[in-house]
């Protein structure tokens, strides 16, 4: 049965980031996630997760890696990645998630892709050592025009070029809809690459159930071909987040 993760950079945003925690582990969730926690202490992170019976099972390299394929920036992106490590060992999470970026203006795309591989040879390494997975994840071009990465054959063909054992693809079905669809075929094709998927609907970005894709079949076919990881819950709750969380509650 899949594991869902609460997304608490997207859901129950009535409350301050570090009151989340209860909220969701009042509404059910065991597992959370989230995007960046930087601005709070960690280990105000590690006791809201403590207190309220919660696993981190995600969350972000800090902003500042974002220009990972950026050759100006790699002091950058390699201070951030230990800044994120720091993060997530007091909070036991075992996952960090490194967000391409955008190809910056005058860097011509062998150099970027280049950048972007050292990049993250050098965060799948010290991730490794510090017992924690790297997810590189696509996305789409529609909302973030001119991203670098927005396929899920492209970031296997990275993961590849890397050649480490210690990176893996963070697969949003959101994204991957829109870019390239064909949902099932691709997650099964690539089970042992994905590591973690998020799930959204579309169009809207709203909650599974509230446009086109199949998640009844999509959470089935999971469960059938034994996915292993989590299902970050992230997405723009269309009417308040207890009041669409109708989706999750049988699974949960």
């Amino acid at each position: 049965m899949p594991r869902f993760a609460a997304n608490l950079s997207l859901l129950f945003t009535e409350f301050p980031f570090i009151d989340r925690f209860k909220a969701a582990a009042d509404a059910g969730f065991r597992f959370v996630e989230y995007q960046y926690p930087y601005e709070c202490a960690k280990h105000a992170v590690a006791a809201a997760l403590s207190d309220n019976g919660l696993e981190a099972v995600l969350h972000n390299l800090p902003p500042q890696t974002r220009a990972a394929c950026d050759p100006a920036r790699t002091a950058d992106f390699r201070a951030g990645v230990a800044l994120a490590i720091d993060f997530a060992s007091a909070a036991g999470c075992r996952q960090l998630n490194c967000l391409a970026g955008n190809v910056p203006e005058g860097v011509d795309h062998a150099t970027a892709r280049a950048t972007l591989i050292s990049n993250l040879r050098h965060a799948a390494d010290e991730l490794k050592h510090a017992g924690i997975r790297l997810l590189i994840e696509p996305i789409n071009t529609r909302d973030v025009p001119g991203f670098y990465l927005n396929r899920t054959r492209q970031a296997v063909t990275l993961i590849d070029a890397v050649g480490s054992d210690n990176l893996f693809v963070q697969y949003d079905v959101y994204h991957m809809q829109i870019m390239e669809g064909d949902l099932a075929r691709t997650i099964e094709n690539n089970l042992s690459k994905i590591a973690h998927i998020q799930v959204s609907d579309n169009p809207g970005r709203h909650e599974p159930g509230t446009g086109e894709i199949n998640y009844s079949f999509l959470f089935d076919f999971l469960d059938r071909i034994g996915y292993p990881g989590y299902v970050g819950a992230e997405y723009k709750p269309a009417a308040g987040t207890l009041a669409g969380l109708g989706w999750v509650k049988p699974w949960l």
